[in-house]
């Protein structure tokens, strides 16, 4: 039997061997953490970290190349340079475009396959197939399509007797832009509409039922129910769709690799060029130190008044 003195150090002892426990289950928990933890930080946060330090540096390509530190001297060049903010320009028309007609698109469609149609799986599935193709084979595929002599559109316009719409769709200065703007709208549309088929899945029948028996119409059951249920969903996928489209990069290059004329030239684009065509690294590293400030404080502008609206 255990004595009054004896109780305090048995209660130290179980206090011990609960806290032992519970370093040894932390330590355990960080263990398992450890294999996934690793990949990000050898492959992003170090990559991230030794980027934001080349922005400060004159880093050229080349072997045994002495590499000094230069303070803020490449972002006070590129506040001149005239180039790099047209190409954000062109990044901010890309980027708002691709991302406006995605979602409303990708609405239309989900809210097609939402309904109760025949060979509805076989249709959700086709609408998905762009998304499965990487972005190189789209561009191939479409760089033929927009071909000036033997594309489809061209040839279309050819057999209906209308030579006069025939063009160089990805080599005019008027079309480039427009042209491959189609081309990403119809490469990521497919990503949206699954998120935006999911959200809608989610939102109750009953509350459109209950709307119906109001007397309420369809578009106002839409604006009323549908899209206040959705409001979270539309946030999040429009915020990712700004930021992967701002950010792409090879779909743009396969197409029209920044002409004609540097009327598609993305900013990851240029950033690439100065980096790998004029190996002007620390410059290069500096654009895109710069892009993720303004696209981090753009968005954060956005979700902040998205969110108040939706509350």
């Amino acid at each position: 039997m255990t004595t009054l003195t004896e109780r305090p150090d048995v209660e130290r002892a179980g206090s011990a061997r609960r806290s032992n426990r519970f370093r040894s289950d932390r330590t355990t928990i960080y263990l398992l953490l450890l294999p996934s933890l690793l990949p990000i930080l050898v492959l992003s946060v170090f990559p991230l970290l030794r980027g934001i330090y080349l922005g400060f540096t004159d880093a050229r390509a080349g072997r045994n190349v002495e590499v000094s530190f230069t303070g803020l001297a490449n972002y006070r060049e590129l506040l001149g340079d005239e180039l790099f903010w047209n190409s954000f320009k062109i990044g901010l028309l890309w980027a708002v475009g691709v991302t406006v007609l995605q979602f409303l698109l990708a609405l239309g469609l989900a809210l097609l396959l939402n309904q109760q149609l025949r060979f509805r799986g076989v249709a959700r599935v086709l609408a998905v197939v762009p998304w499965a193709m990487p972005p190189v084979v789209v561009g191939i595929l479409w760089k033929l399509v927009y071909h000036p002599d033997a594309g489809l559109i061209n040839e279309f316009f050819h057999r209906i007797g209308a030579d006069g719409l025939r063009t160089n769709w990805l080599g005019d200065f008027s079309t480039a832009l427009p042209a491959v703007i189609i081309v990403g709208v119809w490469a990521g549309m497919p990503q949206t509409t699954v998120v935006l088929l999911a959200g809608l899945q989610g939102v109750g029948r009953e509350l459109h039922e209950a709307a119906a028996v109001d007397g309420a119409s369809t578009w106002h059951r839409f604006r009323h129910v549908t899209l206040p249920a959705l409001a979270p969903v539309i946030v999040a996928i429009t915020s990712l769709d700004f930021i992967w489209n701002f950010n792409s990069f090879g779909l743009v290059y396969v197409l029209t690799a920044g002409g004609p004329g540097g009327k598609t030239m993305l900013p990851m684009l240029f950033a690439y060029e100065e980096a790998f065509r004029y190996g002007n690294y620390g410059y290069a590293a500096a654009l895109g130190n710069v892009m993720v400030v303004i696209i981090v404080a753009l968005l954060a502008v956005y979700l902040r008044r998205r969110l108040r609206e939706a509350n």
